[in-house]
């Protein structure tokens, strides 16, 4: 009650002074309003992480997680560094901030899914996206560190499919 009787007054201080009852607010960035607190899901499963790739949109990076069944477990936190499951080995990871995505799935026993170089995704060029790098498995869940340009918003998505597969999406904002 009280907060509503403030807001009234204010509004009506705003007319007689002739400030418009919108001079303070903003429209969210192409309508974005994810934040960047941890984000957390559910148990995880045995079906495992096949496939990982990354795409460019107008408001937002993407990468996406390809997993052979159902991924319902998952955690994606800001982190100040990223460590190698199982030995607690720092990772290098390019960028001014740094996401780990934890999919509590394994990764199937294949190099299929790192790039020449070593890395899981070309992300040059990419607006917030600076750096996709393994941080390895360990008891059931993989470690992604996703090094992106500053600590922005981000979300996570679970979508079904492809067939009977299902993806983790995980979508950083470029600003707020």
């Amino acid at each position: 009650m009280r907060r509503s009787v403030v807001v009234l007054v204010a509004l009506v201080f705003g007319v007689l002074l002739g400030v418009p009852a919108t001079a303070g607010a903003s429209t969210p960035y192409c309508g974005i309003t994810w934040g960047s607190l941890p984000k957390e899901a559910g148990p995880g499963s045995t079906d495992e992480l096949y496939a990982i790739r990354t795409g460019r949109h107008a408001c937002f990076d993407r990468m996406v997680l390809d997993v052979n069944g159902d991924v319902r477990g998952y955690s994606v936190r800001y982190v100040d560094e990223i460590r190698k499951d199982g030995s607690g080995e720092l990772v290098p990871v390019r960028g001014g901030a740094r996401l780990e995505v934890v999919p509590r799935v394994p990764t199937i026993a294949t190099d299929a899914i790192f790039l020449p170089n070593g890395e899981l995704a070309d992300v040059t060029g990419y607006s917030t996206f600076r750096h996709v790098a393994w941080a390895g498995q360990f008891e059931g869940q993989t470690t992604i560190g996703l090094g992106v340009r500053a600590r922005l918003p981000f979300r996570v998505l679970l979508l079904d499919g492809p067939g009977t597969g299902s993806r983790m999406v995980v979508d950083v904002a470029h600003r707020w």
